[in-house]
């Protein structure tokens, strides 16, 4: 029998789907997502929860005339199989296939892409006000979560957006989830709303009667508006969205596709901005995903019958190890406090925050909040340790120039997914935190080679009374070099190996690779020494300077782009070197991420592509030893 889905090949074929097999569509799409995603991983839970609300926007709007918005976007695989790429899944976030958010380039349906949370209404109010600048007159939709709404961002939008005199909608997509589960009094407040499914109803159908009465009824329309405060705080608790200035339409079922498309329909005639609150349940029709939504936000490749992965690893992650370490620390010293935004399983922090509920605090999806938050535990006399993941950081970039290194506060940030992480792609990839933060004049940056190298450093940063951000990547964390396990002293690289010919520098993770190098290197007759950065900043210059006197060639490695990366710092110390006829310059090649945003894919397969793995490397530096 045919599938009604296979009959949807490009976008606003669904509008030729009659309205009695709009339910069946919806089975059918939720069966392809699971079958789909089970076997390439990817966002399930969010994507099956909004399975009925992509349809009503795609029914009711004309794209890609109209523009879709979608906050963070990893809950577009549903437009994205109702825009023609249902046939791509096979390659989900795979290198080479479509991405697993909204990407201009794939297709003109993606209007903006997104990848970080709370953007959505400032970019499709930028849109909505280019419209009418051109005098273009087609519709502009956000679409944001009740978890993204925590983020300040999105209230500075709703501000301006308030002043709108045009049609723009904001769909509110309410799961009662981010990632995680919802905190904050944005939450409450959702949740009383919840309770008045009334009043959306009520409000049309009183003004659709006074309108109806011959010469006065407009007028009277007019009067109610006026006077309308006392019946919404009546009807709707706190009336916050009103009283901004937004039109508020909701709570609707975000599961009945006829009510959504009326009132998206009524939405689209208003001549301001209008928010439509429509109330999903994350992981709908999976039953797993329903009873833990969390755990099937990002999933790898799993069995859909028992909902368990089809791949299991014993060994220990970074964010594991991190987990485990911040309980022995915070049961050694009260002072210990842990800080996250949205992300307690994420970044590990979870079980921290049964066993001190006290001393956890998940302040939302809002980073700068987050890290400011920390400077005041500090400044109290509080030891905060942030988790934050590497490429989520960045938005907090002024509030730990401003409020934690300015003034020195002792704020510990634990930098997750730091380096290549893979399949989300560009906006996700932490390749820009080592530049980004060795930059900042009074921090200090550590990335640890292994797993106990990371405990050693959570211990050290338990006395460094200054800020201190801990970098380390996403997976199995490398139980490799345990014999080298020197103490950490301020500022001091270690040296793991020493040799004759060359000298290798390597960050963090790589590491690894480089011990891989060494090995490479050796059957090819080089003898390199090997080192342990340790210290991104400050840099160790008396061991670079001890470097450049014993060898000619000295190769830096680091997951992180070159510019402004540690590599960066290596040749610019040596270049200040004094030089002689007889001790000329030793030449510094840096290997890293070239200065582009890195794509979607597997990670071994990325850093390959990139000259990041063994072989790779070991073949640049053989190269740049043979032109000396």
């Amino acid at each position: 029998m045919a599938k009604i889905l296979d009959s949807i090949c490009q976008p606003n074929d669904i509008k030729n789907v009659p309205p009695e097999q709009y339910a069946q569509l919806a089975g059918e799409i939720r069966d392809f997502l699971l079958e789909s995603v089970s076997r390439t991983g990817g966002h399930l839970a969010s994507n099956l929860g909004v399975v009925e609300l992509t349809m009503a926007l795609h029914l009711c709007l004309n794209l890609p005339e109209d523009k879709i918005i979608w906050d963070v976007g990893h809950q577009s695989y549903v437009h994205k199989i109702l825009t023609g790429r249902k046939g791509d899944f096979a390659g989900l976030r795979m290198y080479g296939g479509i991405s697993g958010f909204p990407k201009t380039h794939e297709s003109p349906c993606d209007a903006f892409n997104t990848g970080h949370s709370s953007t959505s209404i400032s970019a499709a109010l930028g849109y909505a006000r280019g419209r009418d600048l051109l005098g273009k007159e087609y519709t502009v939709v956000a679409v944001i979560g009740d978890g993204a709404l925590t983020g300040g961002m999105a209230y500075e939008a709703l501000n301006n957006a308030a002043r709108m005199d045009t049609n723009f909608i904001i769909i509110l997509n309410d799961n009662k989830m981010s990632i995680s589960e919802n905190v904050g009094g944005v939450s409450k407040y959702l949740n009383d709303i919840r309770v008045n499914e009334s009043y959306i109803d009520f409000k049309e159908d009183v003004e659709a009667a006074l309108r109806r009465i011959p010469k006065i009824g407009p007028r009277m329309v007019k009067s109610v508006k006026r006077s309308k405060d006392s019946l919404k705080q009546l009807l709707m608790p706190g009336g916050f969205f009103e009283d901004l200035g937004i039109d508020y339409m909701g709570p609707v079922d975000g599961h009945d596709i006829g009510q959504l498309i009326r009132v998206i329909q009524a939405a689209k005639r208003k001549r301001q901005a209008v928010l439509v609150h429509v109330i999903t349940k994350k992981g709908k029709g999976y039953e797993p995903a329903e009873e833990d939504p969390s755990a099937y936000h990002g999933v790898e490749q799993f069995d859909v019958q028992t909902g368990q992965p089809l791949k299991k690893s014993s060994a220990s992650t970074y964010t594991q190890i991190f987990s485990k370490t911040m309980l022995r620390l915070a049961g050694s010293d009260t002072r210990v406090v842990g800080v996250c935004a949205a992300m307690p399983y994420g970044t590990g922090l979870y079980k921290f925050s049964k066993q001190y509920p006290k001393r956890f605090f998940d302040v939302g999806i809002a980073e700068e909040h987050a890290v400011t938050f920390a400077a005041g535990l500090a400044a109290a006399g509080m030891k905060p340790f942030v988790a934050i993941y590497s490429s989520f950081l960045q938005r907090a970039y002024d509030q730990i120039i401003h409020d934690v290194c300015l003034p020195q506060y002792p704020v510990v940030f634990c930098i997750d997914r730091a380096g290549i992480v893979g399949a989300d792609g560009e906006t996700h990839q932490g390749i820009l935190d080592l530049s980004f933060l060795s930059s900042i004049p009074g921090m200090t940056v550590f990335a640890p080679k292994n797993k106990f190298e990371l405990y050693d450093v959570l211990k050290f940063a338990l006395t460094f009374d200054a800020p201190l951000a801990i970098r380390y990547p996403r997976g199995t964390a490398f139980g490799g070099l345990k014999s080298f396990r020197q103490p950490i002293e301020y500022g001091r690289s270690e040296l793991l190996y020493k040799g004759s010919t060359i000298a290798v520098v390597a960050v963090g993770s790589m590491v690894q690779t480089a011990d891989e190098v060494r090995t490479l290197l050796e059957k090819e007759g080089l003898s390199p020494t090997v080192v342990n950065a340790r210290f991104i900043a400050p840099l160790d210059e008396e061991m670079m300077a001890k470097l450049a006197r014993e060898y000619s060639l000295i190769v830096t490695m680091e997951e992180n782009i070159l510019r402004g990366g540690f590599g960066e710092s290596v040749t610019a110390c040596i270049s200040r070197l004094p030089k002689t006829p007889q001790q000329p310059a030793a030449k510094v090649v840096n290997i890293g991420i070239p200065n582009v945003y890195v794509e979607h894919g597997n990670v071994e397969l990325l850093k390959a592509h990139m000259g990041l793995d063994a072989a790779s490397v070991a073949r640049t530096i053989i190269e740049e030893y043979k032109k000396l």
